[in-house]
């Protein structure tokens, strides 16, 4: 990160209220700001296996020190766990796959992926932007007009993804590169977190808490609201580093 920034992130995952196992998977690394959301899909040990694959190759992804390489090596990284998950499904007779929306920060910097309909928003200036588009049907009917936007809200096609790593042998993935500055606040998530929590509520959290409270408090008003699905969520904050002026020794008196 360039001089005059800093960063911190938390993050946590939760199976929800009705599921059994736990199918979302996170990656969180700050050491090499590299931060990603997985939600695999498939039922069970499918969709859990498609997602864990993805951490565990961004988890030993070493990235080059150029922002632009960095970059690179992670759309790779995502290009190489289509493959593997797509000839694993086949060599299973299954289909199975995963979403996935990673951050990568460097310098004044910002790198977006994903896959599917996990979300990244960004918190500036007390207005939340959502940076992804969702790779899902019921969003190609909204760009299509059949439907409104507020239609989209709890569509009946809601969990019906348009694309999803692993699904086809080679896999498009969606990037945007842009600038963050001091006080934003990215969020990362499943979408077993937007499914419940509208855009405003999560504007709410993420600028009146803490880093830890916004995140522990958007969990649990998915929880509250019955958290059909797990949901997982990550938030990085990008901050100012105090300057600190020190006298020359010798200059200070006793």
């Amino acid at each position: 990160m360039k001089a005059g920034l800093r960063l911190d992130s938390v993050g946590a995952t939760h199976v929800g209220r009705v599921r059994t196992n736990n199918e979302d998977s996170y990656c969180l690394s700050p050491e090499r700001c590299l931060w990603l959301v997985a939600d695999g899909m498939g039922g069970h040990e499918k969709g859990e296996w498609a997602s864990s694959a993805i951490v565990q190759a961004a988890e030993a992804l070493r990235l080059p020190g150029t922002f632009e390489a960095a970059c690179t090596a992670i759309a790779d990284m995502i290009h190489a766990s289509n493959a593997r998950i797509h000839r694993e499904a086949e060599q299973r007779g299954i289909q199975m796959g995963s979403t996935i929306v990673g951050l990568h920060l460097s310098g004044a910097k910002f790198g977006l992926f994903w896959v599917g309909d996990s979300r990244a928003y960004v918190l500036r200036a007390g207005a939340l932007h959502q940076l992804t588009r969702d790779h899902s049907q019921v969003q190609a009917m909204v760009d299509r007009g059949l439907i409104r936007p507020e239609e989209a809200v709890g569509h009946p096609m809601s969990h019906v993804l348009a694309r999803a790593v692993g699904v086809q042998p080679v896999i498009e993935v969606d990037a945007i590169v842009d600038e963050a500055q001091p006080g934003d606040v990215f969020l990362l998530c499943s979408d077993g977190l937007t499914n419940r929590v509208s855009n405003a509520e999560i504007a709410t959290m993420l600028e009146g808490y803490a880093h830890q409270e916004a995140l522990d408090r958007l969990i649990c008003l998915t929880l509250e609201r019955g958290a059909p699905d797990n949901v997982t969520a990550i938030i990085v904050g990008v901050h100012e580093t105090t300057q600190l002026s020190l006298a020359p020794a010798g200059a200070m008196q006793p």
